[in-house]
């Protein structure tokens, strides 16, 4: 077997439905139907509520003969036809999970669409699909096609907001709220607006996503998305608006892409680069960070932290390598910074041995393997990801929870120091021994420490006599 092999091995992330999951469950008028077993439905909805969704998760039921006979697809069929209520939902998402994908439910057999109500089957096994960062791009790709036959037919419903006036770069990626105002303000002076960000919150913003000048793939695994696109006649630009240099190149990609002139190119950056670098310069960051993440930004935070001044040892994701990940991939190279794609959990520890950083940002088994050396960790997901990254404010927002880190290596040696020996050896909860021969050696071992204990008592004594003269 390959030493490669294994659980432990593959790129760690939560279940990847999640990911279509969290898709749907965000959208207006959407509703979702999970087709899986009972436990996996359980903890996607456990999370998909931990997560914020305000909404229910639909789930057909099954069993070895229903899955066997084929019963099963026609539950769905009938759970989605009872469902298919246009006063309340403009699409449903049926997906199936990794038993009926194995099994080859066949939910392309549904009809695309009842009583006006789209119909989106979708297959997310986790054997299929890698991380659930990929399985949103699957369910954004999926719809953003449907929504495109549809423009291609006839007219379609405007977004709530209205057609926008003026050329817009559509947005690839979940991104916090801030960074597309950012994105927005940096465009004005080319002409250009932000437009949506997909995953849409939806059906009629699709619509309004396939209508821009251009995709900006700010997370570059959309590459079923950005295939939509390129359908449409839709260029797409790679990287994102990140730290001075990244913004530059970003602006200029744009700007060459939407056919600006180089006056206006000129402005955007002279409207935006100043103040960036002094936002740079008023956030510095002194340290030792090693980067992992499932998300698809784990790049983009690993050249802004270099632009602070952090020392960036190692930079890991759980995402492939794509064309639109190069300019990233090819400035943290350029600057002996190594980038892994696919990093497993193997991976990620061996980076946090190697370099022993200041901070192992990652997933949260490499943040608990980095504080059992004392070393700080953080959650990437909840932690870094959820900040903004982009324009004057990235550089602080994340200055401030790196530096606050950084500065939690005192403690956390404390603690290591404090709890050292608990939960390794006997204390572990694991032996590799039957309870028996376990028994058996602690009871050894504590009669020989009872011996030990009375022939040093029994010196002790003697030694005692004697100086008394006795």
């Amino acid at each position: 077997m390959s030493e490669r092999a294994g659980v432990f091995n593959q790129p760690q992330t939560m279940c990847p439905a999640f990911g279509s999951l969290r898709v749907g469950l965000r959208m207006r008028r959407m509703a979702t139907v999970a087709v899986g077993s009972a436990c996996c439905v359980y903890g996607l909805s456990f999370t998909g509520h931990f997560y914020g969704a305000r909404r229910s998760i639909g789930y057909v039921p099954f069993d070895s003969e229903s899955l066997i006979t084929g019963g099963l697809f026609e539950d769905v069929h009938q759970a989605v036809y009872e469902l298919a209520d246009p006063r309340h939902y403009d699409a449903i998402v049926v997906v199936n999970l990794c038993v009926p994908s194995a099994s080859g439910v066949p939910l392309r057999l549904l009809p695309e669409a009842i009583n006006g109500v789209r119909i989106l089957p979708l297959d997310v096994p986790g054997f299929g699909v890698t991380t659930h960062a990929e399985a949103k791009d699957r369910l954004a790709a999926a719809m953003l096609r449907y929504a495109r036959s549809e423009a291609e037919r006839g007219p379609v419903k405007a977004p709530r907001s209205g057609r926008a006036q003026v050329p817009v770069v559509t947005l690839l990626g979940e991104m916090f709220p801030g960074d597309a105002v950012s994105i927005g303000r940096m465009l004005e002076p080319m002409g250009l607006a932000a437009g949506q960000v997909v995953p849409t919150r939806e059906w009629r913003e699709l619509y309004a996503a396939l209508d821009c000048r251009a995709a900006a793939a700010i997370h570059p695994h959309y590459t079923a998305s950005l295939a939509e696109f390129e359908a449409a006649g839709r260029p797409a630009v790679p990287s994102a608006p990140v730290g001075r240099e990244g913004t530059e190149a970003w602006l200029e990609a744009v700007g060459e892409v939407c056919g600006v002139s180089r006056e206006a190119i000129a402005a955007a950056k002279e409207a935006t680069l100043p103040v960036l670098e002094e936002a740079i310069a008023a956030a510095p960051i002194r340290g030792k960070v090693t980067i992992s993440g499932y998300e698809g930004s784990e790049l983009l935070v690993a050249r802004l932290l270099v632009e602070c001044g952090a020392e960036v040892c190692a930079v890991n994701t759980a995402l492939p390598q794509t064309p639109w990940s190069d300019p990233d991939r090819s400035w943290l190279e350029a600057r002996g910074i190594p980038v892994r794609f696919r990093a497993t959990l193997r991976d990620e520890s061996a980076a946090v041995d190697a370099h022993r950083p200041d901070l192992a940002i990652g997933t949260t088994p490499l943040a608990q393997r980095a504080k059992e050396r004392a070393i700080p960790g953080l959650y990437f997901t909840n932690l870094i990801s959820a900040r903004p990254l982009m324009g004057p404010a990235g550089p602080g927002s994340l200055a401030q929870v790196i530096n606050a880190a950084i500065g939690y290596k005192e403690r956390c040696t404390t603690m290591n120091e404090f709890f050292a020996g608990v939960g390794q050896g006997p204390t572990a909860g694991i032996w590799h021994r039957s309870p028996h021969q376990l028994a058996t050696a602690l009871a050894q071992a504590a009669g020989s420490a009872a011996v030990t204990g009375s022939a040093g008592a029994g010196q002790r004594a003697g030694q005692h006599k004697g100086a008394h003269g006795c």
